[in-house]
C-alpha cells in the first residue's frame, strides 16, 4: 500500500509507515503542487495527506481509484469535497484538538500587537526613528476591564476565552447554540459586534459562515475596537475591513488568514493599524509534528482495517 503527502511533513513519517508495510512518499519540491501533479503522484495510493491549501475536488477524488482515506493536515476541511468522498467510500479525517493552544496563543499575539501599536513601534525602531520617550508616543488600548467578543465556541474559542480571563477581560460570545462550557455571556452577533472592544473570530468556513462578518456587521464596531481573524479569510468582508482601517473607523485589526491564500490584498501592507501574519496559527514545532503524526495515525488505522481516529 502507498501513501502520498502533498508537502514535506515533520516527524519522520516514512519510518512510522514502514512499520506497517506502507510505502510513504511526499512532495519535497518546497512548492505547492498543481492538481495534475497531485493526481500523478497519488494515482496508485490508498492514502492521501493534503494541506488545507490543496483543493481536493470531486474530479480529483474520483480519479484516484485506489484511495481509501484522505487525512487532511489541518483542522479545517473546506478544501475537500466531502460528498464526493462519501460517494466513493473514502474516509476523510482532520487534526482537531492539537492546534488549540498554538492558535489561541497566536490570537493573543495579534490582540496585543494590534492594541499596543507594535507594528508601527517595531518599524520605528528598525528605521532608527525613535525620538525618545514621549507622553503620547504610539498610545494604544489596555486590555484589562475591556470586553472581548468571541465568535465561535469550539476548542480554540474556549482557550482564547480562558486566556482573556487571565487578562481580566469581560467575555461575551456568539455561536449557533448556547454552550455551557463556554465562559462568558451568550449574545447575538449584532450585539457582540457593537459591544466588544476586541472581536475575535473562531469559526469554520462553510456556506453558513462565508461572509458572516459582512459590511453591515463590521459597521457596528466601535471606533476604538479591534478585530482579529485566525479563522478563515472568507468569513469576513476583507475589502470593507480594509476601507475601515484606512479611514480609522476602527482602531486596528490582526490577520493570520486571508482571502485567496497565499495571495492577499497588497493594500494591507500599507496600513500601520493592520498586523499581518502568514498563517502561523499552528506554527510551533510541537504542534506541526503532532498534526503530522495524527494524520499518519488516521491513515494507518484505516489501512489496517480499523476505524479512523478523528473522522470528519
Amino acid at each position: 500500500m502507498k501513501v502520498f503527502a502533498t508537502f514535506h511533513l515533520p516527524g519522520d513519517l516514512k519510518q512510522k509507515f514502514a512499520r506497517y508495510g506502507i510505502e510513504y512518499t511526499e512532495n519535497n519540491t518546497g512548492r505547492p503542487l498543481s492538481r495534475d501533479e497531485i493526481v500523478q503522484n497519488a494515482r496508485d495510493c490508498a492514502g492521501l495527506i493534503p494541506l488545507l491549501s490543496d483543493r481536493i475536488d470531486g474530479d480529483l477524488i474520483r480519479s484516484l481509484t485506489n484511495l481509501r482515506i484522505i487525512a487532511n493536515y489541518a483542522v479545517g476541511y473546506n478544501n475537500i469535497d466531502l460528498e464526493a468522498a462519501r460517494e466513493c467510500g473514502i474516509v476523510v479525517t482532520n487534526t482537531p484538538g492539537i492546534l488549540t493552544s498554538a492558535t489561541a496563543e497566536i490570537t493573543f499575539t495579534l490582540i496585543l500587537a494590534a492594541a499596543r501599536n507594535l507594528v508601527p513601534g517595531e518599524r520605528m525602531m528598525r528605521e532608527r526613528a525613535f525620538p525618545g520617550w514621549q507622553p503620547e508616543l504610539l498610545l494604544g488600548h489596555g486590555l484589562e476591564g475591556k470586553t472581548i467578543g468571541i465568535v465561535g465556541a469550539g476548542r480554540i474559542a474556549k482557550r482564547v476565552a480562558e486566556i482573556a480571563l487571565a487578562f481580566r477581560m469581560n467575555l461575551i460570545y456568539h455561536s449557533r447554540t448556547v454552550r455551557d462550557d463556554m465562559p462568558g455571556r451568550f449574545t447575538n452577533l449584532p450585539d457582540l459586534m457593537a459591544t466588544a472592544d476586541v472581536v475575535s473570530l473562531h469559526i469554520p468556513l462553510n456556506e453558513g459562515t462565508r461572509d458572516l462578518i459582512n459590511a453591515s456587521m463590521l459597521d457596528l464596531m466601535k471606533p476604538t475596537a479591534i478585530l482579529i481573524n485566525t479563522a478563515r479569510g472568507e468569513v469576513i468582508d476583507e475589502k470593507h475591513l480594509i476601507e475601515m482601517l484606512r479611514a480609522k473607523r476602527i482602531h486596528a485589526a490582526g490577520f493570520d488568514v486571508y482571502n485567496n491564500e497565499p495571495d492577499f490584498d497588497p493594500e494591507l501592507t500599507t496600513l500601520d493599524n493592520a498586523v499581518l501574519l502568514p498563517h502561523l496559527g499552528s506554527a510551533t514545532f510541537e504542534t506541526r509534528a503532532a498534526m503530522a503524526h495524527l494524520a499518519a495515525d488516521n491513515v494507518i488505522s484505516v489501512l489496517t482495517g480499523k476505524p479512523p481516529i478523528t473522522p470528519v
